[in-house]
C-alpha cells in the first residue's frame, strides 16, 4: 500500500512538472507575439501616418487645381463685355465710322447689351445682328456673334452652337474665339458626343494654347476628367 501510493505520489510529481513546463512555453510564446504584434502596430501605425500625410498633401493639390479651374470659368462666364475701341481702316462701314446719322457700332452694341442684360434676348439678337451686317470688320462683330450664342446658351443649345461655329468661322482672331470653340466642347459633351467635344477641346489648345480656355480644355482632356 504504501509503496502504490509513493508510486501515485512519483506520478502526481512528474505531471505537475510537465504542466509547469507547458505553462512556461506558452507563457514564453504569448510573451513573443505581444513583442510581435506590438511591432507590427507600430509599423502599421507609422505607416498609415504616412499615408495619411500623403492623402492630405493630395488632396491640397487637388483643391488647388480645382480652385485654379473655377477661377479660370468664373473668368471665362464674367469676362468684360464692354466695346472695344474702333479703329479706323479706310472703309467706313467695315472700320465702324458710322454714316451720318446712323449708330456706331459702339451703341448699337450698348444696346445690344441692356436688352440682353434685361433678359430680351430676341431684342438683343436683333442688335447685335445689325451689328454684324452693317460693320462686319468691326473689332466688335466677333464679340456680337459671340453674345448671340450666349443668348441661346441656356435654351436652345444646338442654335447658340451654330452662333458660336460663325465666331469660330469668321472671327478667328477674336478674343472670343477659344471660348466659342470651348463652349462647342461643352455643348457636345453635354449631348454625350465625347469624341467632337475631344475634338473642340484639342482644337483650343492647338489655336490658342496660352488662353484660359486651353487651360480649361487640357483639363477636360485629362485622364482624371
Amino acid at each position: 500500500m504504501a509503496r502504490a501510493d509513493s508510486a501515485w505520489a512519483d506520478f502526481f510529481d512528474l505531471a505537475f512538472q510537465q504542466m509547469m513546463a507547458l505553462q512556461g512555453q506558452i507563457m514564453d510564446s504569448l510573451e513573443a507575439r505581444e513583442r510581435r504584434f506590438a511591432s507590427f502596430s507600430g509599423t502599421v501605425s507609422s505607416d498609415m501616418t504616412e499615408v495619411q500625410l500623403q492623402l492630405m498633401q493630395i488632396q491640397e493639390l487637388t483643391g488647388q487645381s480645382q480652385a485654379r479651374l473655377a477661377e479660370l470659368q468664373r473668368r471665362l462666364d464674367e469676362r468684360d463685355t464692354r466695346p472695344l475701341v474702333a479703329q479706323a481702316t479706310g472703309d467706313s462701314a467695315g472700320a465702324g465710322i458710322a454714316p451720318a446719322g446712323a449708330p456706331s457700332p459702339n451703341e448699337i452694341y450698348d444696346v445690344a447689351i441692356q436688352q440682353l442684360s434685361r433678359n430680351s434676348p430676341l431684342t438683343a439678337r436683333t442688335a447685335f445682328q445689325l451689328l454684324i451686317e452693317q460693320y462686319p470688320d468691326h473689332p466688335l462683330a466677333g464679340d456680337a456673334q459671340f453674345n448671340i450664342g450666349e443668348s441661346w446658351q441656356n435654351t436652345e443649345p444646338d442654335s447658340a452652337a451654330a452662333a458660336y461655329q460663325l465666331v469660330v468661322q469668321n472671327y478667328p482672331n477674336s478674343r472670343r474665339a477659344p471660348t466659342a470653340l470651348y463652349r462647342l466642347g461643352t455643348i457636345a459633351e453635354q449631348r454625350g458626343d465625347m469624341e467632337a467635344a475631344r475634338v473642340y477641346y484639342q482644337r483650343v489648345i492647338s489655336g490658342y494654347p496660352r488662353s484660359d480656355e486651353a487651360e480649361l480644355a487640357r483639363a477636360k482632356l485629362s485622364p482624371a476628367h
